[in-house]
């Protein structure tokens, strides 16, 4: 879908606009005259400005005046008060794009006060490198077309996956945290490389190229990971004797509690 035409209004200059819309402009999805980016930190604003020739503005009421979407990437505790500020000045046939954490799209139509078209996102931090993962799912009255916009732009950025809304808290628990629990994982696996005497330079490229080679073998090879996992571990081997102390340690039920408390907190969110 060609997107040059519309004119996109973020509110909310954070790490995750910024990532969505360098993915944008990068991959000629949107041009840049027709971006534009509201925050109420000038600094934000100004590395905008400087970084992608986009019109920057700390006003959300005009930000959104005339705009065909408006993405709105702020946090889910102040969406309320960001809605209620702009609801008047959004045209009635404008597309709106939450990528608010937990937020349901009903609620956002109650907040806007008619028949908005509503899309939900739950990307992930992965977009600022252009290998993101994001779930999308559509309000009551998003048409096929809103959904391909959504699409459109978040595939600038990585994949795309289709569920129903009930399913967005786990998505929010798997792949819009789930970074932070692969970050924690290199993070340890670095620390260790180090005190068994590796230099830092030598253990972070080796963790990085690791954990980037065991993703790609799991894309492309499309085995299950705990087939891929017995490929690597030979019976009495050093991997062997690694995931045994990980095995008794509960490493498996410490990460879906792990995902059951973020899964949670979203549901926390949706409902406050």
């Amino acid at each position: 879908m060609d997107l040059n035409k519309k004119v996109f209004t973020f509110i909310g200059a954070g790490n995750m606009a910024e990532a969505l819309v360098s993915s944008v402009i990068g991959a000629g999805v949107c041009s840049p005259e027709n971006l534009r980016v509201a925050d109420v930190k000038t600094d934000r604003l100004d590395h905008f400005r400087d970084a992608f020739c986009v019109t920057t503005l700390n006003d959300n009421s005009a930000a959104v005046r005339d705009a065909d979407v408006v993405v709105l990437a702020v946090k889910p505790q102040i969406i309320d008060g960001v809605i209620e500020g702009i609801r008047d000045d959004i045209d009635h046939a404008a597309l709106l794009i939450s990528i608010a954490a937990g937020i349901q799209t009903v609620r956002i139509e109650g907040l806007m006060g008619r028949a908005s078209r509503v899309i939900r996102v739950m990307p992930n931090m992965p977009a600022m490198s252009g290998c993101g993962a994001s779930a999308i799912c559509a309000g009551a009255h998003a048409t096929a077309d809103d959904v391909s916009i959504a699409e459109t732009m978040l595939g600038s950025a990585g994949i795309v996956v289709r569920v129903d809304e009930e399913d967005m808290n786990s998505v929010t628990a798997l792949s819009g945290s789930g970074p932070a629990y692969v970050f924690y994982l290199m993070e340890a696996m670095q620390k260790a490389a180090v005190k068994m005497g590796l230099d830092p330079d030598t253990a972070f490229r080796l963790v990085a190229a690791t954990v980037e080679g065991a993703a790609v073998t799991m894309r492309k090879s499309g085995l299950d990971p705990s087939e891929l996992r017995g490929r690597v571990t030979s019976p009495g081997g050093t991997t062997h004797a690694a995931l045994n102390v990980l095995e008794e340690r509960n490493f498996l039920e410490a990460v879906m509690d792990a995902m059951k408390a973020a899964r949670r907190r979203s549901e926390e969110l949706s409902e406050s």
